[in-house]
């Protein structure tokens, strides 16, 4: 685990994602800034996240030690160009956003190459996510298994080249969205013939950890 400071430019979904694996794995950063330009976002976090400080600047989530880019990729240009000149020597700054290349990031930075991408997965929040890692090559050994030590109570966050994000973010990131919706279609089936949530539960995580695991490795055809 990290002992600098954190920063979150973007205070939506996905930072409450992370921010409570943390928490549920006691892994909290202890120092963090979390800026977004909607008050009523930031109020909602601060209650949620009480320790946790909140900005409506985004120049101060950009001058912590670790910086994460937690912003949709249509604002991605405007946030990364305006924060450039906050932005310390010496931090890292993480992107959780599809599209924006290490290179095109380096560029909105001005020139900032001490850089990393990661596709966040919403499993997270239980501590069971997929996140995988692309580092640029300014970054040390250290820089990035720091980097790879705050992300690990998350989950699962392999290295990879960083042309496989696009499709892991349809693997790893969406997927998620595909699946619940059939799950709880399950889930609300069961109940009607007669299954209380104790034992639908089991089952159904039983089901579909089950179900994966027949398709990837029972050898039979899809």
């Amino acid at each position: 685990m990290s002992d600098k400071s954190i920063g979150f430019v973007g205070g939506g979904r996905i930072t409450r994602i992370l921010l409570e694996g943390w928490r549920r794995a006691n892994a909290l950063p202890t120092d963090i800034v979390v800026s977004d330009c909607n008050a009523d976002t930031l109020a909602k976090l601060k209650t949620q996240f009480p320790a946790v400080r909140t900005a409506g600047d985004s120049l101060a989530a950009a001058a912590q030690g670790i910086v994460f880019l937690a912003v949709h990729p249509p604002a991605m240009a405007e946030v990364a160009t305006a924060i450039k000149g906050s932005v310390r020597p010496e931090a890292i700054v993480v992107s959780l956003a599809p599209k924006f290349t290490l290179t095109k990031l380096a560029g909105l930075l001005g020139g900032f190459a001490r850089l990393a991408r990661v596709i966040p997965n919403a499993p997270s929040v239980v501590n069971f996510g997929f996140n995988p890692l692309a580092f640029a090559p300014a970054l040390t050994v250290a820089d990035r298994t720091e980097i790879a030590a705050l992300l690990s109570p998350l989950g699962e966050c392999p290295e990879v080249a960083e042309e496989k994000l696009e499709a892991y973010a349809v693997l790893t990131a969406m997927g998620p969205t595909y699946l619940w919706f059939q799950m709880q279609a399950l889930r609300e089936v069961a109940a009607g013939f007669g299954l209380s949530d104790a034992e639908i539960a089991p089952a159904l995580k039983r089901m579909v950890c089950g179900g994966a695991r027949t398709l990837l490795e029972s050898g039979l055809t899809p």
